[in-house]
């Protein structure tokens, strides 16, 4: 059986790109502005903002450098963000959830359809059949499941609404950035 407890491991500094690994990105230069994460994540900016600060989930195709700039994520990382929030909704410690998305990242893409994600609320299991969720679930220890395939499904179908952008054709500056720079230039 291959049900295992997310291992200890120390606490990465950086966990971006945790569910999908050292995969390529589809398009590295593609993502959605941090409001438009949040809505498809379920999650508020301060989250947001918080879980980048802190290391938890970064953005992968643009960081914010500073007043005025926009970040960008990917959809890989909004997957990770609506783990994150499921995984605390469910009462799991930050701790255990950097434990799992670190173990998360060790696997590929194509496994993570097959992953189930299931807690006690203090410890999070990997379970890759439904007999391995239905002994967790018999043995006492999972009261909270996420199926990772569907949490993909239902961030594609989220996102469908909503436009994404190019790194590029985005200043790293905005607007108001750019009217504070001409201010303290004169």
């Amino acid at each position: 059986m291959s049900r295992t407890t997310v291992p200890d491991a120390g606490a990465p500094e950086r966990t971006q790109g945790l569910l999908f690994g050292d995969q390529p990105a589809l398009d590295a230069f593609t993502g959605y502005r941090g409001p438009i994460a949040c809505k498809a994540a379920g999650i508020t900016y301060r989250q947001l903002d918080y879980w980048d600060r802190t290391g938890l989930v970064q953005p992968s195709v643009r960081s914010a450098t500073g007043s005025g700039s926009q970040r960008l994520y990917s959809f890989r990382d909004i997957i990770v963000l609506k783990v994150v929030k499921r995984l605390l909704s469910a009462g799991v410690s930050l701790q255990q959830i950097r434990k799992a998305l670190e173990s998360l990242s060790q696997r590929g893409v194509e496994d993570l359809a097959e992953i189930t994600l299931m807690s006690d609320g203090a410890s999070v299991y990997e379970c890759v059949s439904a007999d391995e969720v239905v002994d967790l679930i018999q043995g006492g220890q999972g009261v909270f499941g996420i199926a990772v395939g569907r949490v993909s499904r239902e961030v594609e179908s989220e996102l469908a609404a909503f436009p994404c952008e190019q790194a590029h054709e985005i200043g790293v500056v905005d607007e108001l950035a750019a009217r504070r720079a001409r201010k303290n230039a004169v």
